[in-house]
């Protein structure tokens, strides 16, 4: 499964929107949890998705625009 950057955004949006910056400690849980389990691909995941929720919920982004990662 290939999900785009818009996609990522719009995942930590409907996140953020429904459990505001709880979202972020449930990330942060998952990294840790996924690392001790050493399933390392999903961790990864989990921290870029941290990544993203900390931009959405602190409004650095706007989800509902295009976003370029570089």
């Amino acid at each position: 499964m290939t999900m785009t950057t818009d996609d990522l955004y719009r995942l930590a949006s409907d996140l953020a929107d429904e459990h505001g910056p709880r979202a972020c400690d449930y990330a942060s849980r998952a990294v840790m949890t996924m690392e001790a389990e050493g399933n390392h691909d999903r961790a990864r995941f989990w921290f870029v998705m941290l990544v993203l929720l900390g931009d959405v919920i602190s409004h650095r982004v706007d989800p509902s625009a295009h976003i370029t990662i570089h």
